[in-house]
């Protein structure tokens, strides 16, 4: 008999696995055959589509306020009581398709991950997987929770990023050291709670087969278009593509600053000593200005995003309690998405915005799919939406447009944008190099050793322009300070693919706009239907991990950035 699936959006808000259980075990009894599977698919996908708008609200919920019991509650419930349950029994259902041997276009990226997932599950994970839940928990109320005293104020450390553009050498230079005195505070805490999720991490690749859980992830993440060997290939090219372009960038800033040696607190000031922008009034009125800019892009992106904020899914503002960064996620049964991000009024929370709005895009684009295995893409095409996003939204940011700024200021938060594209990478490569090296070596498992591990590779990607004496103790803390590390291992790399494929997008867009927006938008809207190397080609671009490619569009950049005199 078939189990009625509730009617509301939110029917599993305050659901326990028992709630849940039954609508899995129907789904695993019912009969199946090529004549009913679509049948059978379209429920499952209904069912999930509930489970994960609950989740995701959960979520969502709990990241505005970390200090709120029935929210943290609630939040662990779905991450650890039924998440990794959900996962034993999804893994199941998978293998009844595949079993089954049906496909159909549209659907064959669909069974090559169910059955990738189905080779990865061990029953011994379920359990390792709760555990890691509740200390992702822990560690966002950790984070959540951090304050620094800015002239008797309490404030959060990422309030201090306004301070950094100051005009004042001695204003900008405390403030660095307020933003990361917490973390270095908290070190062996953070460090701490760091062994125990690396060691869960480890206890997953193991019971799943792999020699460690680099190997068991890229794997878990469905990377079926590069390996290890890619990423690493990525690293040498940011040093020899991307490094000396970087430098030319921050020399040039050092010369406009008239300072002998940049400081780290240096590098998010006007060069030329102009006021700091400050592109909103207020979180309203942000959010106003950004509507406008969306429909010029694209008018269905200002309806889109209008559509959002009218629905109470937007909360941008940064205060205590908040967990830490700026995230997307989709609710699949009213097939809208909604935006957490921690703005200060900073030039920064316009790109924030512009990019989580991306995805957002993404989620609006995929809609018609009809199933939701059909919908998310990895991230590596996901993060295209979004960086593209920034690059083809940047026209429109003056206030001739409806934007946030005058003319002058558009031109140099557009030039900020570009260095910030070429600047990236070196961030990024620094990521992705630490966890290769991290979850593949026993010294991974020494809070000491990976710091000194840090410091190597920011130096190999970063240089030396900027001048760290004395500072240890700060450049470490910025690896405590990146979210990524808990909450999302191995998350990272993906946004270094996706850059050079938005790069791709806004070199299209230079000759024709109309045109690179429109295969933008047929791009997102195949959402996972097709391998990643043809998402990439419906967007006209094309997967980069060497550096000739590299270096051919960082040459571009620098050529339109000599352009821009701001």
């Amino acid at each position: 008999m078939v189990v009625a699936l509730p009617a509301s959006a939110d029917a599993f808000k305050n659901s326990g696995w028992n709630d849940i259980a039954p609508y899995y075990d129907e789904l695993n009894v019912r009969p199946l055959d090529m004549a009913n599977v679509e049948s059978w698919l379209a429920d499952w996908s209904t069912f999930e589509s509930l489970l994960a708008e609950a989740a995701a609200m959960a979520n969502f919920a709990y990241a505005r306020n970390t200090a709120d019991r029935e929210s943290e509650e609630a939040q662990l419930r779905f991450s650890s009581e039924i998440a990794p349950r959900a996962d034993e029994q999804r893994t199941k259902l998978q293998a009844r398709l595949v079993g089954l041997g049906y496909v159909r276009p549209g659907l064959e990226t669909t069974v090559q991950r169910f059955r990738n997932q189905m080779e990865l599950f061990s029953d011994a994970n379920v359990p390792v997987f709760t555990e890691l839940a509740k200390l992702s928990t822990e560690w966002a109320k950790v984070i959540g929770a951090m304050t620094v005293d800015w002239d008797g104020q309490e404030k959060t450390p990422p309030q201090m990023w306004p301070y950094l553009e100051d005009r004042d050498r001695a204003t900008r230079e405390r403030a660095f050291h307020k933003m990361f005195k917490p973390y270095i505070d908290q070190r062996d805490g953070l460090a701490g709670l760091f062994d125990r999720m690396y060691d869960l991490r480890q206890q997953v690749a193991t019971n799943a087969g792999f020699d460690n859980f680099r190997d068991y992830t890229h794997r878990e993440k469905n990377r079926f278009d590069y390996t290890p060997d890619d990423c690493f290939r990525f690293h040498e090219a940011v040093e020899t593509a991307v490094r000396p372009a970087v430098t030319r960038l921050l020399e040039r800033r050092r010369s406009h600053l008239g300072v002998t040696r940049l400081r780290p607190w240096d590098l998010f000031v006007d060069p030329k000593g102009r006021t700091p922008l400050r592109p909103y009034a207020d979180v309203g009125d942000f959010v106003r200005r950004a509507g406008r800019v969306f429909a010029h892009v694209e008018r269905d992106f200002g309806r889109d995003f209008e559509t959002m904020a009218s629905a109470g899914l937007l909360d941008l503002d940064n205060r205590k309690g908040k967990a830490p960064g700026g995230f997307c996620d989709s609710l699949p049964v009213r097939k809208l998405p909604l935006i957490f991000m921690n703005s200060v009024n900073i030039d920064d929370d316009v790109r924030t915005l512009l990019h989580e709005a991306g995805h957002c895009f993404h989620v609006f684009e995929t809609a018609a799919l009809p199933l939701l295995f059909q919908r998310h893409p990895g991230a590596e095409m996901a993060e295209v939406a979004s960086m593209s996003m920034e690059l083809l939204a940047a026209p429109y940011i003056d206030r001739e447009h409806g934007g946030f700024y005058s003319e002058a200021e558009a031109v140099r938060s557009r030039r900020w944008l570009l260095e910030r594209a070429v600047i990236f990478f070196t961030h990024c490569a620094s990521v992705d190099a630490f966890q290769q090296w991290m979850y593949t070596t026993p010294e991974g498992r020494d809070a000491d050793a990976r710091d000194r591990k840090w410091l190597e590779l920011r130096r190999r990607f970063e240089g030396d322009v900027v001048d760290w004496t004395g500072l240890d103790a700060e450049r470490i803390a910025r690896w405590y300070f990146q979210p990524h590390f808990f909450e999302f291992p191995f998350y990272y790399i993906e946004y270094g693919i996706a850059q050079l494929g938005a790069l791709q997008v806004w070199r299209n867009s230079r000759s024709d706009r109309t045109g690179a927006v429109r295969k933008y938008r047929q791009a997102l809207a195949l959402g996972a239907t097709r391998p990643l190397p043809e998402l990439y080609g419906a967007a006209g671009a094309r997967l980069i991990f060497d550096g000739d490619g590299m270096r051919e569009l960082i040459d571009l950049v620098e050529e339109e950035l000599a352009t821009i005199d701001a």
